[in-house]
């Protein structure tokens, strides 16, 4: 896996929440149930903001938001 500075619509979201756990606040402000979710290993950010319906784009700036705070 690249190493990313900042969480990317692209990494998967079991592997966003792990390697910034404070990001899992962002997941569940926006009511994506992917905390503790089997899927989330084989979903992007990008797939999880389409499943549920949330603007990618407003996500990934809260996501990237909490990881640089970190």
């Amino acid at each position: 896996m690249k190493n990313h500075a900042v969480p990317t619509v692209d990494l998967m979201v079991d592997d966003v929440m792990r390697r910034w756990p404070s990001t899992i606040r962002v997941f569940l402000e926006f009511r994506m149930r992917c905390v503790g979710c089997p899927i989330a290993t084989f979903h992007s950010v990008d797939e999880a903001c389409d499943e549920h319906s949330v603007d990618a784009a407003a996500f990934l700036s809260k996501l990237q938001d909490m990881a640089k705070a970190a």
